[in-house]
């Protein structure tokens, strides 16, 4: 009878040596405190436990023949903030700081994208995710292929960490959570397209202190009130059933008599959940 066997001489692999540990206690990093101008203030944060989010420059958004392009939709202010990531990505990789670059990369079936989402990309006739790109370069948005690429502008180091999303946010039905996790990032710097979509979406639904890097746009304050006919996937109502309807508060209204933005608003324009 081999060893280990029920009944036989050996040791289970089940059985715990009394001369053996198991440590549940996990590595600490040095803290890198350094201080960061920002709006409204200057923030503290930890470069040991600090991560870069790059969103969405990939060539279906960011490039001339890419799907927004396609849609009518003019690159060319985003090529103008590509320098800027640029040399932000390099920065940070220099300081120490991981770059992860999260990107659209659905499914070539599309099993798993939301019907609204399907039929939001279709607007006003145009293909949609996972169709054939009018570039001819591919699929839009599919994993792998042209389109969901980052484009070439952009310096992609072997250390960097490539995340695929397939929701405005990669914090939903994702791995992004877990990669964060389990390298005890706590505090993220955000950066690329669109600032008032995908950026927004990741800085307000993530549980982590966060501070948007812009190189361009405008103050988040000043877009917040047109974020509820923009919030992805959720469709506004028709004007005839909102007509004669008392309007609900924006997430950006300020207080009556205040003459300032809200608490919420100012933690959101921060970056810091309270």
């Amino acid at each position: 009878m081999r060893a280990g066997a029920p009944g036989g001489r050996g040791r289970s692999m089940n059985q715990i040596r009394a001369d053996q540990r198991l440590s549940f206690v996990r590595p600490r990093k040095k803290q890198r405190i350094v201080s960061v101008a920002a709006a409204p203030q200057a923030v503290d944060i930890d470069l040991a436990t600090t991560a870069l989010l790059v969103v969405d420059m990939q060539n279906d958004f960011c490039h001339p023949n890419g799907w927004f392009a396609a849609k009518g939709i003019d690159a060319s202010p985003i090529a103008a903030v590509v320098p800027t990531i640029e040399r932000m990505t390099s920065a940070t990789r220099a300081a120490g700081i991981p770059v992860l670059w999260l990107n659209w990369g659905v499914r070539p079936d599309r099993a798993n994208l939301p019907h609204l989402t399907l039929a939001k990309g279709r607007a006003e006739g145009t293909p949609t995710y996972g169709d054939h790109s009018p570039s001819g370069r591919g699929r839009i948005l599919v994993r792998d292929d042209w389109g969901a690429a980052i484009i070439d502008d952009l310096t992609v180091d072997a250390s960097d960490i490539v995340v695929h999303k397939h929701r405005i946010s990669g914090f939903w039905d994702n791995e992004l959570d877990s990669m964060l996790r389990q390298r005890g990032i706590t505090t993220l710097l955000f950066a690329g397209i669109d600032i008032d979509r995908c950026v927004f979406f990741h800085s307000a639904g993530c549980e982590l202190p966060r501070l948007r890097l812009r190189p361009g746009g405008g103050r988040l304050r000043d877009r917040l009130s047109r974020f509820r006919a923009r919030c992805g996937d959720l469709p506004r109502a028709p004007a005839s059933r909102r007509r004669g309807k008392k309007r609900r508060p924006s997430f950006g209204d300020r207080k009556a008599g205040s003459g300032a933005p809200s608490p919420r608003t100012t933690r959101a324009m921060t970056g810091v959940r309270q």
